[in-house]
Protein backbone atom coordinates (compact mmCIF):
# COMPACT_ATOMS: atom_id res chain seq x y z
CA UNK A 1 0.00 0.00 0.00
CA UNK A 2 1.22 3.47 -0.85
CA UNK A 3 2.16 5.43 2.26
CA UNK A 4 0.09 8.38 1.03
CA UNK A 5 -3.13 6.33 0.86
CA UNK A 6 -3.78 7.42 4.45
CA UNK A 7 -3.58 10.87 6.02
CA UNK A 8 -0.48 12.06 7.88
CA UNK A 9 -2.41 12.03 11.16
CA UNK A 10 -3.60 8.46 10.58
CA UNK A 11 -0.01 7.40 9.90
CA UNK A 12 1.19 9.19 13.04
CA UNK A 13 -1.43 7.46 15.19
CA UNK A 14 -0.43 4.09 13.72
CA UNK A 15 3.05 4.49 15.24
CA UNK A 16 1.87 4.61 18.85
CA UNK A 17 3.04 1.09 19.71
CA UNK A 18 6.56 1.43 18.27
CA UNK A 19 7.11 4.90 19.75
CA UNK A 20 5.97 3.91 23.22
CA UNK A 21 7.93 0.65 23.09
CA UNK A 22 11.22 2.50 22.55
CA UNK A 23 10.67 5.60 24.71
CA UNK A 24 12.54 4.27 27.76
CA UNK A 25 15.41 3.07 25.58
CA UNK A 26 15.73 6.49 23.93
CA UNK A 27 15.74 8.24 27.29
CA UNK A 28 18.41 5.90 28.62
CA UNK A 29 20.64 6.07 25.52
CA UNK A 30 20.24 9.81 24.89
CA UNK A 31 19.21 9.27 21.29
CA UNK A 32 16.10 8.37 19.35
CA UNK A 33 15.94 4.62 18.83
CA UNK A 34 16.53 3.54 15.25
CA UNK A 35 13.21 1.67 14.84
CA UNK A 36 11.34 4.87 15.65
CA UNK A 37 13.39 7.01 13.25
CA UNK A 38 12.93 4.38 10.56
CA UNK A 39 9.18 4.31 11.13
CA UNK A 40 8.95 8.11 10.92
CA UNK A 41 10.88 8.05 7.64
CA UNK A 42 9.04 5.10 6.09
CA UNK A 43 5.65 6.66 6.82
CA UNK A 44 6.76 9.93 5.23
CA UNK A 45 6.17 11.95 8.38
CA UNK A 46 9.55 13.71 8.36
CA UNK A 47 8.62 15.11 4.94
CA UNK A 48 5.01 16.19 5.41
CA UNK A 49 6.00 19.85 4.96
CA UNK A 50 8.54 19.22 2.16
CA UNK A 51 8.03 19.96 -1.54
CA UNK A 52 6.38 17.25 -3.63
CA UNK A 53 9.65 16.97 -5.58
CA UNK A 54 11.31 15.61 -2.42
CA UNK A 55 8.62 13.09 -1.59
CA UNK A 56 6.80 15.59 0.59
CA UNK A 57 3.15 16.52 0.96
CA UNK A 58 3.36 20.29 1.50
CA UNK A 59 0.88 19.71 4.33
CA UNK A 60 -0.90 22.71 5.80
CA UNK A 61 0.12 24.05 9.23
CA UNK A 62 -2.83 22.50 11.07
CA UNK A 63 -1.88 19.05 9.77
CA UNK A 64 1.73 19.57 10.82
CA UNK A 65 0.65 20.59 14.32
CA UNK A 66 -1.71 17.63 14.70
CA UNK A 67 0.90 15.11 13.54
CA UNK A 68 3.67 16.41 15.81
CA UNK A 69 1.21 16.69 18.70
CA UNK A 70 0.12 13.07 18.26
CA UNK A 71 3.64 11.63 18.28
CA UNK A 72 4.61 13.89 21.21
CA UNK A 73 1.73 12.41 23.20
CA UNK A 74 3.35 8.97 22.80
CA UNK A 75 6.84 10.30 23.65
CA UNK A 76 8.04 13.90 23.82
CA UNK A 77 11.51 13.16 22.47
CA UNK A 78 10.12 11.32 19.45
CA UNK A 79 7.83 14.28 18.80
CA UNK A 80 10.82 16.61 19.07
CA UNK A 81 12.78 14.62 16.49
CA UNK A 82 9.78 14.55 14.18
CA UNK A 83 9.41 18.33 14.51
CA UNK A 84 13.07 18.83 13.61
CA UNK A 85 12.67 16.59 10.57
CA UNK A 86 9.56 18.44 9.42
CA UNK A 87 11.42 21.75 9.66
CA UNK A 88 14.59 20.45 8.01
CA UNK A 89 12.85 19.02 4.97
CA UNK A 90 10.25 21.78 4.82
CA UNK A 91 12.69 24.70 5.04
CA UNK A 92 16.01 23.38 3.70
CA UNK A 93 15.00 20.91 0.96
CA UNK A 94 13.44 23.63 -1.27
CA UNK A 95 16.96 24.97 -1.87
CA UNK A 96 18.52 21.61 -2.70
CA UNK A 97 17.75 21.31 -6.41
CA UNK A 98 21.47 21.24 -7.31
CA UNK A 99 22.14 18.42 -4.84
CA UNK A 100 18.79 16.63 -4.83
CA UNK A 101 20.53 13.25 -4.98
CA UNK A 102 21.44 13.64 -1.30
CA UNK A 103 17.75 13.52 -0.38
CA UNK A 104 16.41 11.30 -3.16
CA UNK A 105 16.02 8.20 -0.98
CA UNK A 106 12.73 8.70 0.91
CA UNK A 107 14.25 7.06 3.97
CA UNK A 108 17.10 9.56 4.25
CA UNK A 109 17.01 11.53 7.50
CA UNK A 110 18.56 15.00 7.61
CA UNK A 111 19.81 16.76 10.73
CA UNK A 112 20.91 20.38 11.02
CA UNK A 113 21.95 23.13 13.40
CA UNK A 114 21.71 26.90 13.51
CA UNK A 115 23.27 27.06 16.98
CA UNK A 116 26.71 27.93 15.58
CA UNK A 117 28.23 29.17 12.35
CA UNK A 118 31.11 27.31 10.73
CA UNK A 119 33.76 28.53 8.33
CA UNK A 120 33.78 27.43 4.67
CA UNK A 121 37.02 28.33 2.87
CA UNK A 122 37.03 28.22 -0.93
CA UNK A 123 39.02 25.28 -2.34
CA UNK A 124 38.61 24.72 -6.07
CA UNK A 125 35.05 23.75 -7.00
CA UNK A 126 33.99 23.61 -3.39
CA UNK A 127 34.78 24.63 0.16
CA UNK A 128 36.71 23.30 3.12
CA UNK A 129 34.31 23.41 6.04
CA UNK A 130 35.27 23.43 9.70
CA UNK A 131 33.28 24.06 12.84
CA UNK A 132 31.37 22.63 15.75
CA UNK A 133 27.58 22.79 16.00
CA UNK A 134 25.42 22.26 19.08
CA UNK A 135 21.94 20.81 19.61
CA UNK A 136 21.87 18.57 16.52
CA UNK A 137 18.75 16.61 17.37
CA UNK A 138 18.48 13.16 15.81
CA UNK A 139 22.06 13.19 14.51
CA UNK A 140 22.58 9.46 15.17
CA UNK A 141 19.65 8.67 12.88
CA UNK A 142 20.72 11.03 10.09
CA UNK A 143 22.90 10.41 7.05
CA UNK A 144 22.97 14.06 5.92
CA UNK A 145 23.99 17.06 8.04
CA UNK A 146 23.14 20.65 7.13
CA UNK A 147 25.72 22.91 8.76
CA UNK A 148 25.21 26.65 9.08
CA UNK A 149 28.27 28.28 7.52
CA UNK A 150 29.67 31.47 6.04
CA UNK A 151 31.80 31.45 2.93
CA UNK A 152 35.37 32.75 2.83
CA UNK A 153 37.61 33.37 -0.15
CA UNK A 154 41.26 34.19 0.52
CA UNK A 155 40.31 34.62 4.20
CA UNK A 156 37.73 37.27 3.32
CA UNK A 157 34.11 36.60 4.32
CA UNK A 158 31.90 36.76 1.24
CA UNK A 159 28.45 35.61 2.39
CA UNK A 160 25.88 35.64 5.10
CA UNK A 161 24.61 32.41 6.64
CA UNK A 162 24.17 29.47 4.28
CA UNK A 163 24.01 25.68 4.67
CA UNK A 164 26.67 23.17 3.72
CA UNK A 165 25.18 19.70 3.20
CA UNK A 166 27.46 16.74 3.82
CA UNK A 167 27.43 13.05 4.61
CA UNK A 168 30.84 13.33 6.27
CA UNK A 169 30.44 14.42 9.89
CA UNK A 170 31.55 13.40 13.37
CA UNK A 171 29.19 13.19 16.34
CA UNK A 172 30.42 14.35 19.75
CA UNK A 173 28.29 12.53 22.29
CA UNK A 174 27.72 15.18 24.95
CA UNK A 175 23.92 15.39 25.28
CA UNK A 176 24.08 14.81 29.05
CA UNK A 177 20.82 16.42 30.14
CA UNK A 178 17.68 15.78 32.16
CA UNK A 179 14.87 16.74 29.77
CA UNK A 180 14.43 15.52 26.18
CA UNK A 181 17.25 13.03 26.62
CA UNK A 182 15.83 10.90 23.85
CA UNK A 183 16.10 13.71 21.32
CA UNK A 184 19.81 12.91 20.95
CA UNK A 185 20.76 16.56 20.50
CA UNK A 186 24.52 15.98 20.54
CA UNK A 187 27.19 18.18 18.94
CA UNK A 188 28.56 17.65 15.44
CA UNK A 189 32.05 18.58 14.29
CA UNK A 190 33.51 19.06 10.81
CA UNK A 191 37.28 19.29 10.51
CA UNK A 192 38.37 20.56 7.09
CA UNK A 193 35.66 18.58 5.28
CA UNK A 194 35.49 19.33 1.55
CA UNK A 195 31.95 20.14 0.37
CA UNK A 196 31.27 20.64 -3.36
CA UNK A 197 29.78 23.98 -4.34
CA UNK A 198 26.46 22.45 -5.41
CA UNK A 199 25.93 21.33 -1.79
CA UNK A 200 26.05 24.90 -0.48
CA UNK A 201 22.39 25.96 -0.23
CA UNK A 202 20.24 28.85 0.92
CA UNK A 203 19.63 29.45 4.64
CA UNK A 204 16.55 28.31 6.56
CA UNK A 205 13.49 29.28 4.56
CA UNK A 206 15.60 31.29 2.12
CA UNK A 207 15.05 29.29 -1.08
CA UNK A 208 12.55 30.19 -3.77
CA UNK A 209 9.63 27.80 -3.43
CA UNK A 210 6.28 28.25 -5.18
CA UNK A 211 4.01 27.05 -2.39
CA UNK A 212 1.66 28.61 0.17
CA UNK A 213 3.92 27.19 2.90
CA UNK A 214 6.76 29.35 1.60
CA UNK A 215 4.55 32.42 2.05
CA UNK A 216 3.59 31.55 5.63
CA UNK A 217 5.65 33.68 8.07
CA UNK A 218 8.89 31.86 8.86
CA UNK A 219 8.88 32.82 12.53
CA UNK A 220 5.36 31.50 12.93
CA UNK A 221 6.28 28.18 11.27
CA UNK A 222 9.18 27.73 13.66
CA UNK A 223 6.93 28.53 16.62
CA UNK A 224 3.82 26.46 15.94
CA UNK A 225 5.76 23.22 15.60
CA UNK A 226 7.31 23.69 19.05
CA UNK A 227 3.91 24.44 20.55
CA UNK A 228 2.59 21.22 19.01
CA UNK A 229 5.13 19.27 21.09
CA UNK A 230 3.97 21.05 24.24
CA UNK A 231 0.33 20.25 23.47
CA UNK A 232 1.14 16.55 23.01
CA UNK A 233 3.29 16.22 26.12
CA UNK A 234 0.76 18.03 28.28
CA UNK A 235 -2.09 15.86 27.02
CA UNK A 236 -0.03 12.80 27.93
CA UNK A 237 0.49 14.28 31.39
CA UNK A 238 -3.20 14.92 31.95
CA UNK A 239 -4.08 11.40 30.81
CA UNK A 240 -1.43 9.91 33.11
CA UNK A 241 -2.75 11.91 36.04
CA UNK A 242 -6.33 10.75 35.48
CA UNK A 243 -5.16 7.12 35.35
CA UNK A 244 -3.20 7.62 38.58
CA UNK A 245 -6.04 9.39 40.37
CA UNK A 246 -8.48 6.60 39.63
CA UNK A 247 -6.36 3.97 41.35
CA UNK A 248 -4.10 5.66 43.87
CA UNK A 249 -5.04 5.86 47.55
CA UNK A 250 -2.64 8.35 49.17
CA UNK A 251 -0.95 7.45 52.44
CA UNK A 252 -2.76 8.15 55.69
CA UNK A 253 -6.18 8.23 54.01
CA UNK A 254 -8.81 5.77 52.81
CA UNK A 255 -9.99 7.96 49.92
CA UNK A 256 -8.68 7.69 46.38
CA UNK A 257 -6.67 10.55 44.92
CA UNK A 258 -9.53 11.52 42.63
CA UNK A 259 -11.72 12.24 45.66
CA UNK A 260 -9.31 14.92 46.89
CA UNK A 261 -10.24 18.51 46.13
CA UNK A 262 -6.62 19.31 45.29
CA UNK A 263 -6.67 16.68 42.53
CA UNK A 264 -10.01 17.88 41.23
CA UNK A 265 -8.86 21.50 41.06
CA UNK A 266 -5.54 20.51 39.48
CA UNK A 267 -7.09 18.53 36.63
CA UNK A 268 -9.83 21.13 36.06
CA UNK A 269 -7.43 24.07 35.84
CA UNK A 270 -4.87 22.18 33.79
CA UNK A 271 -7.41 20.80 31.34
CA UNK A 272 -9.04 24.14 30.63
CA UNK A 273 -5.65 25.87 30.32
CA UNK A 274 -4.53 23.38 27.68
CA UNK A 275 -7.81 23.50 25.78
CA UNK A 276 -7.93 27.29 25.80
CA UNK A 277 -4.32 27.70 24.68
CA UNK A 278 -4.71 25.13 21.94
CA UNK A 279 -7.95 26.66 20.69
CA UNK A 280 -6.37 30.12 20.44
CA UNK A 281 -3.23 28.95 18.64
CA UNK A 282 -5.19 26.78 16.21
CA UNK A 283 -7.68 29.59 15.47
CA UNK A 284 -4.83 31.96 14.66
CA UNK A 285 -3.08 29.37 12.47
CA UNK A 286 -6.28 28.65 10.56
CA UNK A 287 -6.89 32.36 10.01
CA UNK A 288 -3.32 33.05 8.87
CA UNK A 289 -3.36 30.06 6.53
CA UNK A 290 -6.60 31.24 4.92
CA UNK A 291 -5.04 34.67 4.45
CA UNK A 292 -1.91 33.19 2.91
CA UNK A 293 -3.98 31.08 0.50
CA UNK A 294 -5.72 34.26 -0.66
CA UNK A 295 -2.38 35.99 -1.15
CA UNK A 296 -2.83 38.44 1.73
CA UNK A 297 0.08 39.67 3.82
CA UNK A 298 0.27 38.83 7.52
CA UNK A 299 0.80 42.06 9.43
CA UNK A 300 3.47 42.55 12.08
CA UNK A 301 0.75 42.95 14.71
CA UNK A 302 -0.77 39.61 13.73
CA UNK A 303 2.64 37.96 13.92
CA UNK A 304 3.19 39.52 17.34
CA UNK A 305 -0.13 38.26 18.67
CA UNK A 306 0.66 34.79 17.37
CA UNK A 307 4.06 34.69 19.06
CA UNK A 308 2.52 35.92 22.31
CA UNK A 309 -0.02 33.09 22.05
CA UNK A 310 2.64 30.47 21.31
CA UNK A 311 4.95 31.51 24.14
CA UNK A 312 2.02 31.76 26.53
CA UNK A 313 0.74 28.34 25.45
CA UNK A 314 4.09 26.71 26.19
CA UNK A 315 4.33 28.54 29.51
CA UNK A 316 0.83 27.31 30.32
CA UNK A 317 1.77 23.77 29.36
CA UNK A 318 4.63 23.78 31.87
CA UNK A 319 2.37 25.25 34.55
CA UNK A 320 -0.30 22.62 33.88
CA UNK A 321 2.16 19.74 34.16
CA UNK A 322 3.60 21.25 37.36
CA UNK A 323 0.10 21.53 38.80
CA UNK A 324 -0.87 17.91 38.20
CA UNK A 325 2.58 16.64 39.25
CA UNK A 326 2.16 18.48 42.54
CA UNK A 327 -1.28 16.95 43.04
CA UNK A 328 0.09 13.49 42.16
CA UNK A 329 2.46 13.54 45.13
CA UNK A 330 5.58 11.38 45.22
CA UNK A 331 4.28 9.17 42.40
CA UNK A 332 5.40 11.81 39.90
CA UNK A 333 8.98 11.47 41.12
CA UNK A 334 9.39 7.80 40.26
CA UNK A 335 10.93 7.00 36.90
CA UNK A 336 8.42 4.21 36.47
CA UNK A 337 5.62 6.78 36.24
CA UNK A 338 5.06 8.77 33.02
CA UNK A 339 4.77 12.09 34.88
CA UNK A 340 8.45 11.95 35.85
CA UNK A 341 9.71 12.15 32.27
CA UNK A 342 6.86 14.40 31.15
CA UNK A 343 7.84 16.91 33.84
CA UNK A 344 11.44 16.91 32.56
CA UNK A 345 10.62 17.05 28.87
CA UNK A 346 8.03 19.83 28.92
CA UNK A 347 10.51 22.35 30.33
CA UNK A 348 12.83 21.92 27.36
CA UNK A 349 10.11 23.11 25.00
CA UNK A 350 9.74 26.34 26.97
CA UNK A 351 13.49 26.91 26.79
CA UNK A 352 13.61 26.86 22.99
CA UNK A 353 14.46 30.16 21.32
CA UNK A 354 11.36 30.15 19.12
CA UNK A 355 8.81 30.02 21.96
CA UNK A 356 10.75 31.39 24.92
CA UNK A 357 8.93 33.67 27.35
CA UNK A 358 10.70 36.85 26.20
CA UNK A 359 8.63 36.80 22.99
CA UNK A 360 5.67 37.90 25.09
CA UNK A 361 7.47 41.12 25.94
CA UNK A 362 8.64 41.60 22.35
CA UNK A 363 5.10 41.06 21.10
CA UNK A 364 3.90 43.60 23.62
CA UNK A 365 6.35 46.12 22.17
CA UNK A 366 4.74 45.70 18.77
CA UNK A 367 1.24 46.09 20.23
CA UNK A 368 2.38 49.40 21.69
CA UNK A 369 3.72 50.63 18.37
CA UNK A 370 7.41 49.92 19.04
CA UNK A 371 9.77 48.01 16.76
CA UNK A 372 10.46 44.38 17.73
CA UNK A 373 13.86 43.50 19.07
CA UNK A 374 13.74 39.73 18.81
CA UNK A 375 14.74 37.65 15.82
CA UNK A 376 11.41 35.84 15.53
CA UNK A 377 9.33 38.95 14.83
CA UNK A 378 11.94 40.30 12.45
CA UNK A 379 11.83 37.17 10.28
Amino acid sequence: MNVFDSSPLERALSLEAVVRAHADEADQNCRLSEPVATALAETGLYRIGAPHAYGGEEADPVTQIEVIEAVSRFDGAAGWNLMIGVENFGLIAPGCDACSDLLADPNVVMCSSTAATGRAQRDGEGYRVSGKWQFVSGCHNASVFAATIRLFEDDVEVSGNLYALTRDFDIIENWNVAGMRGSGSHDIELDDVWVPENQIVKPLGGAEFDSPLARFPLGARLAYNKVAIAFGITRAGLDAFVDLAEGKVPRFTSRSLRERSTAQIAIAESEVRLLASRALVMAQVIDMWARVLKGDEISLKEKALFHISCSDAVRGAVESVDRIADAAGTSANFKAHPLERISRDIRVVRQHLTVASHHIEDGGRVLLGLAPRGLMLKS
